[in-house]
């Protein structure tokens, strides 16, 4: 199961909002072949392990799998009725698959057609693994993510701003490709006005491999600057989020909420578009707009502890001391879990 877990993490940032999946088939105590989800759309991790062998070896074969096989039609067929018309006699299962459309039926489809099944394997672990696709199902919206980074004293920017940029940069080269390797591994990147307009970021992966995630703007504002960079198409689609009007403008898909209402309004617009996670990179206002209505479930945090500011932009409080960080490059990097 542990090998499982690892094969479907090479699905990572290709296959939401599917969940990733890994499958191990063994014979005689011997792994002789091994499948993951690749791509959204692609086959499943089953079909991709099953073909490799002939009927009779799957026969004779217990195939392992971290997620509950699906039992329904959707991008391809069934993985269940795959495994049963492969004969094979043995199924052991890592977590339940929260999807209404499996919950279980994919376990009792294979017990219903005499396999013998095991399933709670490692299951705190698969669950982790698919963290954000337990979230999507079991709570009808994305995982969130929040990230910042700030300095020793406990700021994200100075202020008024500098004028260069290189001025007002706090991590290292090392904390900012992890944090682009991460926009790849999520759907969607949230910002609200004021960094839209302070930073002008592309909110891109541009230093890391992967795609680009779709890419959204929190702004009571519409009248917005047409030169800002992610107002490009090339790169990523842009949808602004606000509180006044819905069109298509230049590319750029306007979505009206319902501003008293935006961090809901967020995450049923994701929930309705199929997005499973989303990584909200500030600015301070915007990132405490979940915090303080419990509406995330990670917060990542570099602290570069020998930039001090003195003045400018305040960190969000989330209480750092009594968490242990780890090393990238010159920067310490909290990962805290909303217990909530």
């Amino acid at each position: 199961m542990q090998r499982c877990l690892e094969l479907a993490a090479k699905g990572m940032g290709h296959v939401a909002p599917n969940p990733m999946v890994g499958c191990v088939i063994v014979r005689d105590h011997v792994v002789v072949s091994e499948g993951y989800h690749e791509t959204y759309g692609a086959p499943h991790a089953e079909p991709n392990a099953i073909r490799q062998l002939s009927d009779e070896v799957l026969r004779e074969s217990t195939l392992y799998v971290n997620l509950e096989p699906c039992s329904h039609y959707g991008k391809t067929p069934p993985c269940a009725d795959l495994i049963i018309h492969k004969g094979i006699r043995k199924v052991v299962v890592g977590s339940p698959d929260p999807n209404p459309l499996v919950a279980g039926k994919g376990i009792q489809k294979l017990k219903d057609a005499g396999i013998e099944v095991v399933h709670g394997v490692l299951e705190e672990q698969c669950r982790e693994l698919n963290k954000r696709f337990y979230m999507f199902h079991e709570n009808k919206r994305p995982y969130i993510i929040l990230k910042w980074a700030q300095t020793g004293d406990s700021f994200i920017s100075r202020w008024p701003l500098p004028e260069s940029k290189e001025d007002n940069w706090i991590t290292g080269a090392e904390s900012k490709a992890l944090s682009h390797q991460w926009r790849s591994e999520e759907q969607a990147i949230l910002i609200g006005y004021n960094t839209l307009v302070n930073d002008d970021p592309l909110l891109t992966t541009r230093l890391a491999q992967g795609s680009n995630p779709l890419r959204l703007i929190l702004t009571r504002e519409t009248d917005l600057p047409s030169h800002l960079q992610v107002f490009n198409n090339k790169d990523a689609k842009t949808l602004v989020l606000n509180g006044v009007k819905s069109e298509m403008k230049h590319f750029v898909e306007y979505v009206k909420i319902d501003w008293k209402n935006k961090v809901k309004e967020v995450l049923d617009l994701c929930y309705a578009r199929q997005i499973a996670s989303v990584i909200v990179e500030g600015g301070t206002n915007t990132i405490y707009n979940f915090m303080n209505q419990d509406l995330w479930d990670e917060a990542r945090v570099f602290v570069n502890p020998t930039k001090q500011f003195t003045h400018g932009i305040h960190a969000p409080e989330i209480g750092l001391k009594g968490h242990k960080p780890v090393t990238v490059g010159n920067d310490l990097l909290y990962t805290i879990k909303n217990k909530a």
